[in-house]
């Protein structure tokens, strides 16, 4: 039976062509496919009856990922990288090689042109794979006819029937000079790289040629011979063609969430993608810099050749801190599959933002069976909690409230905590829960049903030491449970105790999962938001004539630093500024500016 969690991301899936992974409820991948529209292809599975393995494999599904291409050619080309690599148990007819052959330049004294089913580590020159079998036989056909290497087994003391039709070198009788065949294979490999334009003209001429000689079953082979080129050598953004690894990190933002696309470009192919959300207090372009520095560091991995970013993003620093070039590319193969990577960030990010106002209108059950499992009555009302902090300093707090599973902003609070310095889990969680209730029985006003702490037992220890003994109240208690990718994955309702766990496919699970990623996202666009000001209101008071006052209608009017700088002269002085400060904070901005960029 499908999941309400499959049912959701069926109906999200787009109409644009890629590939999908099927996974078992462990994460594993256990097939891979391809489609021209993956909503009506992994749709197909759920909705369709089958059997067989394939009734098999629906039955193992308890998820499913995909990436989107720009083609439905690129989504084979895909499919058969990530079948190479992840050999899914469902997948055979392409388990064992790719299924479609390469065209290979072998190695040796006397190289030849061939097709080969998989490629191998034996030093030879391997291009595709290409799935149009039939147009790879034909152009390596056509490659051996015009740019012959050798075709016979070797040397035999006279020409063999090849050499004597042009079609071989000559290795079956002669010393064939290794120039020789280095001139052909360069031609060869320029060919198959996609310089086609040279032969293409010559084909035509032939063509036409035939064509009013009335040889007219000549100019359809010929015709034929063309097509079969551009089959064969049409470049594909899967597919990179000079063979370097590099990594290419591109993302998306919105409402105060990144989603970060990294494509693995290896063996001139896209091996592997990864995918990360996260909300974010810096600009989105800073917050990737320090993301690629962490997530090499992190790894601890072989470096790629190159890293390829989006534009606005600090080269520079990167590079120097890797010591391996950064580029942001303008044009042709790489902006495009950077591009690609942009498009998948955008539609993850999508994707969970419709997810959360699908899940919102469906809640039905969802607080009773949080309820059920911690062993309470009824919960109408949570609040939750979360800290953020930068580098130990800055320490801020925020609150969300969920009314029968949805979310009442109207409630939420943020906390600039007054008495704690710096990064103090338990000192802030206690000022914090003990400010929130304080104030509502003094006014008298509702408490919830269930208080939840976004982080561990320190602060599950702190709250219920401020709850139970500074209070004297008797509102439930846990802590969400984060997992290794920073999810929430059980409740915790003592220090000690067993995890309380749900249903991972539940309502009540996905509803603890919306208000972590709630309450996380609300608390960083909180700390963002005092960062930025206080980042730039320290700017402010460097410059000559600008005091309390003046900062505050800057601050005030224009909000950012670039709003400020676009700003005139006059508009500066609409605010009651004096000609002379208005020039020094123009002039002061400019140059912060050209030190930023």
């Amino acid at each position: 039976m499908t999941t309400k969690h499959i049912e959701q991301k069926l109906m999200l899936l787009p109409d644009l062509p890629g590939s999908y992974q099927m996974k078992d409820k462990n994460g594993k991948i256990i097939y891979v496919g391809k489609a021209k529209n993956l909503k009506n292809r992994v749709r197909s599975y759920f909705k369709s009856d089958h059997t067989g393995k394939t009734a098999q494999l629906v039955e193992n599904i308890a998820d499913f990922d995909f990436i989107v291409t720009s083609s439905e050619k690129e989504s084979l080309l895909l499919e058969i990288t990530l079948i190479q690599k992840y050999q899914p148990y469902y997948n055979i007819r392409l388990k064992r090689g790719t299924g479609y052959p390469y065209i290979k330049i072998t190695n040796e004294r006397d190289p030849q042109i061939l097709l080969a089913n998989e490629v191998t580590k034996d030093g030879a020159h391997y291009f595709g794979p290409y799935p149009n079998v039939y147009a790879a036989q034909e152009t390596l056909h056509f490659l051996q006819k015009v740019y012959p290497l050798r075709r016979c087994n070797g040397y035999q003391g006279r020409p063999c029937l090849y050499a004597n039709i042009g079609q071989c070198l000559g290795a079956c009788y002669k010393e064939v000079p290794e120039s020789e065949y280095a001139e052909q294979i360069k031609k060869i490999k320029r060919f198959l790289d996609g310089d086609t334009k040279e032969v293409r003209k010559m084909l035509q001429k032939k063509m036409a040629t035939a064509a009013a000689d009335m040889a007219y079953e000549r100019a359809a082979d010929l015709r034929d011979q063309i097509k079969f080129i551009e089959a064969t050598v049409e470049k594909q953004q899967i597919i990179s063609r000079d063979g370097t690894p590099r990594d290419i990190f591109n993302f998306y933002m919105d409402r105060g969430w990144l989603s970060v696309q990294v494509f693995f470009i290896r063996q001139s192919r896209l091996l592997k993608r990864e995918k990360r959300l996260f909300a974010i207090i810096d600009s989105p372009e800073e917050e990737l810099a320090q993301f690629i520095l962490q997530f090499y560091n992190r790894r601890n991995s072989v470096l790629p050749k190159e890293i390829l970013v989006p534009k606005g993003v600090d080269t520079q620093s990167i590079a120097a801190v890797l010591n391996i070039p950064v580029r942001t590319p303008q044009r042709g193969e790489k902006r495009s599959l950077l591009e690609l990577a942009g498009k998948n960030a955008k539609i993850v990010l999508d994707e969970k933002f419709r997810l959360l106002a699908m899940n919102e209108s469906k809640t039905t059950g969802a607080m009773q069976e949080i309820a059920d499992a911690l062993d309470i009555e009824k919960i109408n009302v949570i609040e939750a909690f979360d800290h953020s902090h930068l580098q130990g300093a800055d320490m801020v707090s925020a609150m969300v409230v969920f009314e029968d599973g949805v979310p009442n902003k109207n409630k939420y609070r943020k906390y600039k905590t007054k008495g704690v310095l710096h990064a103090d889990e338990r000192a802030e969680t206690m000022e914090v829960i003990r400010r929130r209730y304080t104030r509502l029985l003094k006014e008298h006003g509702a408490l919830p049903d269930l208080i939840l702490m976004d982080g561990g037992v320190i602060q599950l220890n702190a709250a219920k030491e401020v709850i139970e003994d500074e209070l004297g109240l008797s509102i439930p208690v846990a802590a969400m449970v984060k997992n290794e990718k920073h999810k929430t994955a059980d409740l915790l309702k003592e220090e000690g105790a067993d995890h309380v766990h749900l249903d991972p496919n539940s309502q009540g699970f996905y509803l603890l999962q919306r208000i972590q990623d709630e309450v996380h996202r609300f608390v960083i666009t909180f700390h963002r938001q005092l960062h930025s000001k206080s980042s730039l209101g320290s700017r402010l008071d460097e410059i000559a004539g600008v005091g309390p006052k003046t900062r505050q209608k800057l601050l005030s009017n224009f909000g950012s630093m670039n709003k400020m700088a676009q700003a005139s002269i006059s508009d500066l002085q609409k605010l009651g500024i004096s000609e002379k400060v208005a020039n020094n904070i123009k002039i002061s901005l400019a140059a912060t500016q050209h030190h930023d960029d």
